[in-house]
């Protein structure tokens, strides 16, 4: 019998946040009270920022849903609502054995993306985020998922064969984006596998030069928001917010910072 791929959880594809649309807004909404212009530059790296921020709000809002009691209908679960929102982010991946340890994926499985660990991910890259169910592979039989122990108990468990582990119950101690696995038989390609979630891609409002020094849009080199489309309205507030930051508008950024907590106080009462 060959080696069984583990099962992952379903992945479906929403419709993207246009980039160009959020950046039109805020354009008009800073230019009709005369209050100041946003570059191209300025919005690419706010906008990344917003949509961030906002992404990794989710977790904090799921932490608080898991401690209330839910309704009992699928459009009222908030827990789900929050998972759905989470879902596009949700990739997998084989990790690499070298020299003891295990390196995370280097691919989004999903997408065929290029994984990039560092500070500032290109146009065509995606950064890990966090790391997920862990997974050995054996070559016969099925997928084991290994436990997550603290570094303590990672050694000590080992100093016992009573509690030492086994392909058939393994450990890993996860540091510095890398993943020691034990029993060290665990060593062959494909042997693990990770689920993890990867951040959203940097926003990217793509642009050439008119003949009077004008930015016309470049939708072909454009990155969209990967966000669920309900959530244009808190993107484009947050935006603003940081727009009132960068020109110094104490309205703007008392405004917006007052409409973002209205939304996000609506959301989770």
């Amino acid at each position: 019998m060959g080696r069984v791929k583990p099962l992952h959880i379903f992945k479906y594809k929403i419709m993207a946040i246009n980039v160009n649309t959020v950046y039109q807004t805020v354009l008009l909404i800073l230019n009709k009270e005369q209050r100041g212009y946003m570059t191209p530059v300025e919005y690419n790296r706010i906008a990344t920022q917003s949509q961030l921020d906002i992404f990794e709000q989710y977790f904090e809002d799921l932490n608080q849903q898991l401690r209330v009691p839910q309704v009992d209908l699928d459009y009222s679960d908030r827990q789900l609502s929050i998972d759905e929102k989470i879902s596009p982010f949700k990739t997998f991946g084989n990790c690499t054995y070298s020299a003891g340890t295990w390196q995370l994926p280097t691919t989004d499985t999903y997408s065929n993306t290029i994984l990039y660990n560092g500070q500032e991910p290109g146009a065509n890259q995606v950064s890990f985020y966090k790391l997920g169910t862990v997974t050995y592979n054996p070559a016969i039989g099925l997928p084991v998922e290994l436990q997550r122990l603290p570094r303590i108990e990672f050694y000590n468990i080992e100093k016992s064969p009573l509690t030492a582990s086994t392909k058939d119950f393994p450990t890993y101690l996860y540091e510095n984006k890398k993943l020691y696995v034990r029993p060290t038989s665990i060593n062959q390609a494909g042997d693990i596998t990770v689920d993890f979630l990867r951040k959203p891609k940097n926003i990217v409002w793509a642009f050439t030069t008119g003949a009077q020094g004008q930015y016309i849009y470049d939708s072909a080199n454009s990155q969209n928001f990967e966000l669920q489309e309900s959530e244009q309205t808190r993107i484009i507030l947050k935006i603003l917010l940081y727009a009132g930051i960068i020109i110094r508008d104490p309205q703007i950024v008392q405004a917006a910072a007052s409409e973002v907590q209205q939304n996000e106080i609506n959301q989770k009462s």
